[in-house]
């Protein structure tokens, strides 16, 4: 009886598991796929994506690998709930699939854009690297040709977290 006990509970705690997964995947609308890396939600078990030659880093909410073997990026942005999405987001969501293109070596067929209520596939062509580069490429040109500006707070801790620290006159760290 102990044995029958047992195995009941055990499934009943795999049917919880189940359930709770299916509810993360429908809430975030990330695919099945093993969760390669994951920063949200307080967790920090995120793989921090860099491509030092661009000039870029980052990380996605998530990182997911696919049964084919390729690599999804997918951000979250919980609290949008605009039926087109951002450029912003977009522009994102597209420096990601550079980023794990760059890091892995491996092409992302594609990246993912949850809002509150719908997701958003971005398909990673050579179009979408070509602007994710022109865009860095105008960025870096209008950080060198920026005329300086004062630093607006007081906080070290924003100060060690910005990406321009090195080259700020004013930091506090």
């Amino acid at each position: 009886m102990t044995g029958l006990l047992a195995a009941l509970v055990l499934g009943a705690g795999a049917a919880g598991c189940i359930i709770a997964a299916l509810s993360v995947r429908r809430s975030t609308g990330v695919p099945w796929g093993r969760i390669v890396s994951e920063d949200v939600r307080g967790r920090r078990h995120a793989t921090t994506l860099s491509a030092p030659h661009l000039g870029l880093v980052g990380r996605p909410d998530y990182l997911l690998e696919l049964h084919d073997g390729s690599l999804v990026p997918v951000e979250v942005k919980p609290a949008r709930r605009a039926r087109r999405a951002y450029d912003s987001d977009v522009l994102q969501l597209a420096a990601y699939c550079v980023l794990v293109e760059e890091t892995y070596g491996r092409r992302p067929p594609y990246g993912l854009l949850h809002y509150a209520r719908r997701t958003f596939q971005l398909r990673y062509e050579p179009s979408v690297r070509a602007e994710v580069l022109a865009t860095l490429a105008a960025m870096h040109a209008a950080l060198e040709a920026a005329v300086a500006v004062d630093r607006d707070h007081a906080d070290e801790a924003r100060c060690r977290a910005c990406a321009l620290a090195s080259r700020c006159e004013q930091a506090l760290v």
